[in-house]
């Protein structure tokens, strides 16, 4: 009896001019966008040395995050809100209420979806606000922002709507794991049909301009089809939205990757003075003072040697033209918060992109006792130019040549690492000094 009365006193208040005012207040719409914002600040919390101080892999693991545990979650909210009429038995009497059936639909599905998107927000601003001491570039991606929250807000008017019709109690857990699967089925598509998915991004790269009012298009049209189809007095208004949410849907399946473009302070480089050179992406630009320290090893000992690289590029090409490839830095593996993790792995690794030779599988004869040692000069310069922290775990096979290039007068192991600098490229090991 208690219940009953409760309901009717939230008729009569949902009747006097505020209704929305209250939904918004009470029942499961708060806790789902607290639940929204908890989720995802737990889960980024977790990986955090995987995105502090890179805005795009933030806003990246931000988006798969969101679709993939809020949508789920928000769908189960907004189908238990969509069923609490007929739980509580009170939907005859809410339909004496003088609204129409898609008004007071609205007035209920509304709430959840204005709490899911505030929860993302609330998430999305202590991410920027962690970032911030350590993150440079663009900043976050305003077209990702409206998009995710977008999603949020149209998984629950569809959630709303399934709650509607089934108010079984397992409804919710069971909406959840479809929506679970049918937000992450998309990834794993080959076909461009992949870029309908809401959690889909192309690494390294910025949505185009138009991205987010087409996937709004798109995501928003399929939630009001619904929303129409369920409770419009003409049921045919239906048909609009759904041919709004065709027509996008259908645009970004035909534009595919090209609804990405690179990311422009990717392709931007920033490097230090003199020669060599040492350039990082705009992306990593705190990092190029720590990049040039790591190297500086390796650089003292190749310097005033001929044919030596002029210039070492994050991302860069294969090294010809005196440009040798650093790898890029990897959050959580070579960089946390704008620190390099281990300076003499990095150097170890420029060292061997320096010794690297692309030969052909075939042909070569890797077998053969002129390539095994091509093979172990190769290793010998790579260890002299960054020696291993303890010398007893150096490769046995080279140490021998090891020990005659550091024997080596300075002038002469100069002028032997310039004619081996020179055939860096050559997989014909009769090119290639012997040491």
């Amino acid at each position: 009896m208690t219940g009953t009365l409760t309901r009717i006193r939230d008729v009569g208040t949902a009747a006097s001019g505020t209704p929305l005012r209250t939904e918004l207040r009470r029942g499961i719409p708060p806790w789902t966008g607290a639940a929204v914002a908890l989720t995802l600040l737990v889960t980024l919390g977790a990986r955090a040395d995987q995105w502090q101080g890179d805005w795009g892999e933030t806003q990246s693991l931000l988006r798969s995050s969101n679709a993939l545990l809020c949508g789920p979650l928000t769908a189960a909210a907004a189908c238990w809100q969509g069923g609490r009429e007929r739980r509580a038995r009170t939907t005859e009497l809410l339909s004496a209420v003088p609204r129409s059936r898609l008004r007071r639909a609205v007035t209920a599905a509304a709430p959840v979806a204005l709490w899911a998107a505030v929860g993302y927000l609330v998430a999305l601003a202590v991410l920027v606000a962690a970032n911030l001491p350590y993150a440079t570039g663009r900043g976050p991606s305003l077209s990702l922002t409206v998009s995710d929250s977008s999603l949020l807000a149209s998984i629950a008017l569809v959630g709303f709507v399934v709650g509607r019709l089934s108010p079984w109690r397992l409804t919710a857990p069971v909406l959840a794991v479809c929506t679970y699967v049918g937000l992450g089925v998309p990834t794993y598509l080959e076909s461009e049909f992949r870029f309908l998915g809401p959690g889909e991004q192309v690494e390294l790269s910025v949505p185009v301009w138009w991205f987010a009012p087409v996937m709004v298009a798109w995501l928003g049209g399929l939630a009001l089809t619904v929303l129409l189809g369920y409770a419009a007095r003409r049921q045919v208004l239906a048909v609009v939205p759904l041919v709004v949410a065709v027509a996008a849907g259908s645009l970004i399946v035909r534009t595919g990757e090209e609804l990405w473009r690179d990311d422009p302070t990717v392709a931007r480089r920033i490097c230090t003075d003199g020669v060599p050179q040492i350039c990082v992406n705009g992306h990593d630009g705190p990092m190029l003072t720590q990049v040039s320290d790591a190297l500086s090893g390796m650089l003292s000992r190749l310097d005033g040697v001929p044919n030596a690289p002029t210039q070492y590029v994050e991302n860069g090409a294969r090294p010809d033209g005196g440009e040798v490839p650093l790898s890029r830095l990897t959050l959580g593996w070579d960089v946390v918060r704008n620190k390099l993790l281990d300076p003499r792995a990095y150097a170890q690794g420029a060292a061997a992109n320096l010794m690297r030779r692309d030969c052909p599988s075939e042909g070569t004869g890797k077998e053969s006792k002129e390539y095994r040692r091509l093979h172990r000069t190769d290793s010998a310069v790579q260890e002299w130019l960054v020696p291993v922290n303890d010398p007893a775990v150096r490769n046995p096979q080279v140490k021998g040549l090891l020990g005659r290039l550091e024997a080596m007068p300075d002038t002469g192991r100069r002028a032997w690492l310039g004619r081996y600098l020179a055939s860096r490229e050559s997989c014909d090991p009769a090119e290639v000094p012997a040491l």
